[in-house]
């Protein structure tokens, strides 16, 4: 049973698609669900109509992590693999919104780490608590929470446990833009600023997305040719042959990705 239950749920309003997890109050996540968050995502990269995804949850809690016990019943060799699941939107080509509100505890955290963005409201509270069962993050939170926020502050709040507060999680840039009121305000925002992105050339939001996760991981050098390249092929696009018309006429361009 610790496997299963809960479920991942998608939605398309316009060119913005909706994964939403659903497993409770506290939205514990399964492994079924970790499956479903790939499959989401698949069907997500396949729908040329959708730009840009936000990823929320309709519990109480964004989640307070994943199915402990369901751990013991899966093969360790098969656990070589954790984590390539839920953090699909890592290798999605699309911007990836987070909506976070309450706890986001373990594979929560690992998730929303793979997302593009972070959004998040003043009950906020993010933490990698696997040290408490003498385990460490399976699914890139060592390795994402370190180049967001530096080794130094990565080993405190690994090593010890500790929950990272909404303002600090702010401040160190986990979490963009400011911190919400509530559920309703912070959903609004992911809303506005999901269909705010959805009317930009979903060609340079792909390519934006690429150069800046690619050339993070190499040298300045590296990722500044990269970036001229991406710039190059850009030229030649119809988006940015209508980005320039519309900004010449004084009127909102019309992108359809070619």
């Amino acid at each position: 049973m610790p496997l299963t239950g809960g479920d991942v749920t998608l939605e398309r309003d316009g060119h913005v698609a909706y994964v939403t997890l659903s497993h409770g109050r506290y939205t514990v996540v399964t492994m079924e669900m970790r499956r479903l968050v790939a499959e989401r995502f698949a069907e997500i990269d396949r729908d040329p109509e959708v730009r840009v995804v936000v990823v929320r949850s309709d519990g109480e809690h964004f989640t307070s992590g994943g199915d402990i016990a369901g751990f013991m019943e899966v093969d360790p060799i098969d656990l070589t693999d954790l984590g390539h699941d839920v953090t699909a939107a890592a290798r999605s080509p699309k911007p990836v919104i987070a909506a976070i509100d309450g706890y986001c505890f373990g594979v929560g955290l690992e998730m929303v780490l793979s997302c593009d963005i972070r959004l998040g409201t003043g009950r906020t509270q993010l933490a990698l608590p696997e040290m408490n069962l003498g385990m460490i993050p399976g699914s890139g939170g060592t390795q994402r929470l370190a180049r967001l926020i530096g080794l130094s502050r990565a080993k405190f709040h690994i090593l010890s446990a500790t929950r990272i507060q909404a303002q600090q999680a702010l401040d160190w840039g986990i979490l963009s833009g400011e911190l919400h009121p509530d559920r309703e305000a912070l959903d609004a925002a992911a809303d506005a600023l999901a269909q705010k992105m959805a009317g930009l050339s979903p060609a340079a939001l792909r390519t934006a997305k690429e150069v800046l996760d690619r050339g993070v991981d190499g040298p300045l050098y590296t990722g500044i040719e990269l970036e001229r390249k991406a710039y190059s092929m850009l030229r030649a696009t119809q988006d940015f042959a209508e980005g320039v018309k519309a900004f010449g006429e004084k009127r909102t361009p019309v992108f359809t990705g070619r």
